[in-house]
């Protein structure tokens, strides 16, 4: 079976895109971790399909695929893409757009310059809303949010705010986002057992107060250039905490995003470029990759 896509990014965190409107997509898993793999496939930190929606106040149905083939609840970087896409590939003249994700519909709008903004919905702290047991841990507020000490493995044990912006994150603060133990803490994190649905392990360096640096170790994809939902959240613990002030410029390492919040609504806006475009024998592809699985155990 031969799948149309197109190669895009977000600030760098990048995306294989499909039309599921105009062409039959059925995502699997193996599917996804084929299309996904830099080295055998086309290479992606994420897979967005657009399909016709479900919902009736919907324009499109979004659905986002992480690089280990699961399906997650959202994806801003990916979400701008989206609307780019739709543009480009003339599926729609409609700006703004109302997508359907699996926790409710958000709106995006594309600028004349390019850029796109993305409401972001709602967002959450408690901790039954990123799926965290906080039984037997310590917690202190600080201005409006809570800080939960989270024990590792490794013998640290960061302090961190729980924010749901439909997916789950883990926000703390650091002094050095150089030197800031993403690649070791960050997997201890986003497999951690007391967040029952893994969680993004974001790690915030606080500039000024309309200013961070961020860099994110992101659920089933490791970590990323940017995250979206990544930078709403820390924007939103860094305000709650009494550090931010709306608007954030948030510098990721794939560029920068814009986030503003007024303790309701919560809007992003940044790049989506598309890179390139093409065809894959799916069915190919995703044979010859479990065959090197096969082959190499």
């Amino acid at each position: 079976m031969i799948w149309n896509f197109t190669k895009m990014h977000g600030a760098g965190n990048d995306f294989v895109v499909l039309d599921g409107v105009r062409q039959a997509i059925e995502m699997t898993p193996e599917r996804a971790r084929a299309l996904a793999d830099r080295h055998f496939g086309v290479g992606a930190d994420q897979l967005l399909v657009v399909e016709n929606p479900l919902h009736p106040e919907a324009d499109f149905r979004y659905r986002v695929f992480n690089a280990d083939g699961g399906e997650v609840e959202h994806c801003g970087n990916g979400a701008r893409c989206f609307v780019r896409f739709v543009h480009d590939q003339g599926l729609s003249r409609r700006n703004p757009l109302r997508a359907e994700i699996c926790t409710g519909l958000i709106t995006l709008f594309e600028s004349e310059s390019g850029e796109v903004a993305v409401d972001m919905g709602s967002t959450r702290y408690d901790p039954a809303a990123v799926h965290f047991d906080t039984q037997g841990l310590q917690s202190h507020t600080k201005g409006q949010d809570t800080l939960w000490q989270l024990p590792l493995p490794d013998g640290s044990t960061p302090e961190l705010s729980l924010v749901a912006i439909s997916n789950p994150h883990a926000v703390q603060i650091v002094t050095d986002i150089e030197t800031a133990p993403v690649a070791q803490t960050g997997p201890l994190i986003e497999s951690n057992p007391r967040f029952a649905q893994r969680v993004n392990a974001g790690f915030m360096q606080v500039l000024d107060r309309h200013s961070i640096k961020l860099r994110v170790f992101e659920r089933g994809a490791g970590e990323t250039l940017a995250c979206g939902t990544g930078a709403c959240a820390a924007t939103v613990a860094g305000i709650r905490q009494g550090l931010l002030d709306s608007p954030v410029l948030v510098h990721t390492r794939g560029g920068p995003l814009n986030i503003e919040w007024d303790g309701t609504a919560l809007r992003m806006s940044g790049p989506a470029v598309s890179v390139f475009s093409g065809q894959i024998d799916i069915d190919a592809l995703t044979h010859s990759f479990n065959s090197k699985d096969a082959n190499h155990p």
